[in-house]
């Protein structure tokens, strides 16, 4: 199974690296001495993977206090980091 966050990265990346390439293309095309003009892209990112972030950069506090106002997604990151600290390892 793949990692979801993992998975937007990867995406993110591959659409940055996509558009470098398409402007690298465009610009090596380009020839004379006329001064060449900014190429601006647009990127928008879905509110899944806005989300998907937001959790990724919140720090285990905010965790803390969203899981006891009643965040069932934030007490099963808290179960998953208790399993994980009471697993033991090797």
């Amino acid at each position: 199974m793949s990692d979801p966050i993992t998975s937007v990265i990867q995406v993110q990346q591959a659409q940055q690296t996509q558009a470098t390439d398409q402007t690298t293309a465009v610009n090596s095309k380009t020839s004379g001495s006329k001064p060449q003009q900014a190429l601006a892209d647009t990127v928008t990112i879905s509110s899944a993977a806005k989300a998907i972030l937001q959790e990724v950069q919140e720090n285990h506090a905010q965790t803390v206090q969203e899981a006891n106002g009643g965040d069932s997604q934030a007490r099963r990151v808290l179960a998953k980091e208790a399993a994980a600290a009471i697993a033991p390892k090797g």
